[in-house]
């Protein structure tokens, strides 16, 4: 949340820190656990205790972030790391990430957005196939669906992440930020809905010192340098 209120944060990128970006809920600590929370998965029924405040969850602050995100898929994702993942907006897998949707086989559901995200993604059909089997998908198999971006070396990973979040960041962010929010809020708006959204998202922009700038560092063949104002 800080970096979405930071005006010089123009694009996030999350990664993991090891060799893998993440590989979901840790079911050993669960097991271990005491009751309440997920509930008492060491045996017999599974209690809960309290209410569920989703508001501060990771998924749901990453869906209402208005900075673009990037996930740099360094290596394996599974379950609610694969949930994570297809939260960001784009997505970069070094070629040799698999992606593990493996709820299923648990016998879980994705609790962290998969079943909104996927089908929006791949399709129902698709998304029916990803989720019903649990079967991990390579990089390569990501990217056929349209689950990943691009695919890319482990040697040429970093620097092909670090050149499109660049690339994101040069351009107007006030901008970006609302085409970002107008593009998330068509996922439930009619056609007409959004128009009018995007109109009335459009008006303050024109009174902003970048747009005033990317006009004339066009009119002038130049590269615009945003503030953000």
């Amino acid at each position: 949340m800080r970096a979405d209120h930071d005006p010089d944060v123009r694009c996030i990128v999350l990664t993991g820190a090891g060799r893998a970006f993440c590989a979901g809920l840790d079911l050993q600590a669960q097991m271990a656990g005491p009751k309440g929370g997920l509930g008492n998965l060491g045996g017999g029924e599974a209690t809960f205790s309290g209410e569920f405040d989703l508001r501060t969850a990771p998924p749901v602050v990453l869906h209402n972030l208005d900075t673009p995100t990037i996930c740099a898929l360094n290596g394996g994702s599974a379950g609610y790391g694969l949930d994570l993942a297809l939260g960001c907006d784009i997505r970069i897998a070094v070629d040799t990430a698999k992606l593990n949707p493996g709820f299923a086989k648990r016998g879980i559901l994705p609790e962290s957005g998969g079943t909104w995200l996927l089908p929006r993604m791949v399709g129902y059909a698709k998304a029916a196939e990803i989720a019903f089997t649990g079967r991990t998908l390579t990089a390569a198999e990501a990217l056929e669906l349209g689950l990943v971006n691009h695919v890319v070396g482990a040697d040429e990973f970093v620097n092909r992440t670090t050149a499109l979040a660049n690339e994101i960041a040069a351009n107007a962010p006030l901008a970006v930020r609302a085409i970002k929010r107008m593009m998330r809020a068509a996922e439930t708006e009619t056609f007409e809905q959004n128009v009018h959204h995007v109109f009335l998202q459009l008006l303050p922009l024109l009174r902003t010192t970048d747009f005033t700038e990317g006009v004339r560092a066009f009119m002038e063949k130049r590269d615009p340098e945003f503030q953000g104002r």
